[in-house]
């Protein structure tokens, strides 16, 4: 890594840090949700500085794992963790894309980068 990107990369870290900092005392210190508020602050870092990252989901739908993509600049506010692993969600695969229906009504948009049968 060039030492300018270097620099950048720390500063965005920085950034990161103290945002899931900032997410875990306005959320009441509650142990536990450090991965969940490294994400939201990884998203909302990213997205206030105009930088797309890239994200995977993956869901078991009739025996058949999918894993998909999306950008979380363009999410609709889906934070990761919205969706607890095991937990029952209504989704819906169109040609290479899944829809993953929200608790808010929203859906979540991925294309389909992988399909195992199980």
């Amino acid at each position: 890594m060039a030492p300018a990107d270097e620099n950048l990369y720390s500063q965005v870290h920085e950034a990161i840090r103290r945002r899931a900092e900032e997410i875990y005392f306005r959320d009441g210190c509650l142990p536990g949700h450090d991965v969940e508020n490294w994400q939201q602050a990884e998203a909302e870092i990213l997205r206030e500085s105009g930088r797309q990252t890239i994200r995977r989901v993956v869901v078991k739908v009739e025996g058949v794992l999918y894993t998909g993509e999306y950008d979380a600049g363009s999410a609709d506010g889906y934070v990761p963790g919205e969706f607890q692993q095991g937990e029952p969600v209504e989704v819906r695969v169109e040609d290479d894309k899944l829809f993953l229906q929200r608790a808010n009504g929203r859906e979540l948009q991925a294309t389909i980068v992988k399909r195992s049968d199980e």
